[in-house]
């Protein structure tokens, strides 16, 4: 049961930190354009293709 005195507080710490990160990329745009990735990854560009 001593163990649990690190291991909670380890946790709380990884969820406040992963929720900082969240808000980190909603407020700099992260998920503004969701669509314009999945159509970017069907356009093929001239400079890919096989010759």
């Amino acid at each position: 049961m001593n163990v649990m005195i690190f291991l909670i507080p380890a946790a709380l710490f990884m969820a406040a930190l992963g929720l900082c990160a969240f808000f980190w990329s909603l407020r700099s745009g992260q998920y503004e354009d969701l669509d314009g990735a999945s159509h970017r990854v069907l356009i093929t560009d001239e400079e890919d293709q096989p010759f």
